[in-house]
């Protein structure tokens, strides 16, 4: 805290064993949790909420103003949860009136070069590769992992334990548990090695497959395949995380993948 060559506002709330390196800029109405480390020439602008022991990187710059005309200097926020790591010269722009609050959950690690615009919600565990871009007014679930420059179109929602491949261009919902990929973005199956790496057992993932399947391999329409998911499918937490992500999706989920040989 006693870094001479640092910039601290003095109504900034800094833990007492958060370490700042030279040339980091903290400005007024922030609040750093304790253990966190702040790189050098990292910007930490108004209305930042930073938890314990996260760690961010040379550039960055966090709470921003958003990149949205309509702004007009409102008193909004972000928030970053425990034991977060954002690297290099990520870009992370706190809320508008719309939900007044830019959100990332505990243990995200966002890589080099991300942009999470205002009014995003990320959860915990998240993964996001290098340049990958989320838009404004984007949900994204717990345990997700987008691979690198992945762009999220705004408003759009991506369910807990998704991988969404490199370079993709996310224009649709993407549901809980999946692989999603191709151009448009399309099903490739669920996430099975993710979903194994987090504890899911074989008749787990064998049930989660059963409802995709019904989903995007029996020619149904969404509302033929929600009912049958209903009626022939046995009450679960994942079936109905899956049946709930789909009635309220509100820019339509994703297509299954159809070769065009």
């Amino acid at each position: 805290m006693n870094q001479p060559l640092a910039y601290v506002h003095p109504g900034a709330k800094i833990a007492k064993n958060v370490v700042i390196e030279p040339f980091a800029t903290i400005h007024n109405n922030v609040v750093i949790g304790e253990g966190t480390w702040i790189g050098s020439n990292v910007s930490i602008m108004e209305g930042a909420r930073i938890g314990k022991n996260c760690s961010i990187f040379p550039g960055a710059v966090i709470s921003a103003v958003p990149q949205d005309k309509k702004f007009n200097d409102e008193d909004t926020l972000t928030v970053i949860g425990d034991n977060t790591t954002i690297r290099e010269c990520v870009t992370i722009n706190r809320g508008t009136t719309d939900r007044m609050k830019t959100v990332i959950g505990n243990n995200c690690w966002i890589m080099a070069y991300c942009h999470i615009a205002h009014d995003c919600i990320v959860g915990d565990n998240c993964i996001f590769s290098n340049n990958s871009t989320l838009a404004g007014h984007i949900n994204v679930g717990e345990h997700v992992i987008l691979a690198g420059m992945a762009a999220i179109q705004q408003f759009c929602s991506i369910g807990k334990h998704a991988f969404v491949t490199g370079g993709s261009l996310v224009r649709k919902d993407v549901p809980p548990f999946v692989k999603a990929g191709r151009e448009p973005l399309s099903y490739v199956g669920i996430n099975s090695i993710g979903l194994r790496r987090r504890g899911f057992s074989t008749e787990k993932i064998r049930e989660i497959q059963d409802i995709y399947r019904i989903l995007y391999q029996k020619n149904y329409n969404n509302s033929q395949a929600v009912a049958i998911i209903e009626a022939e499918m046995q009450a679960t937490a994942e079936r109905d995380e899956i049946l709930e992500f789909i009635k309220n999706s509100q820019r339509g989920i994703m297509k299954g993948y159809f070769s065009s040989n």
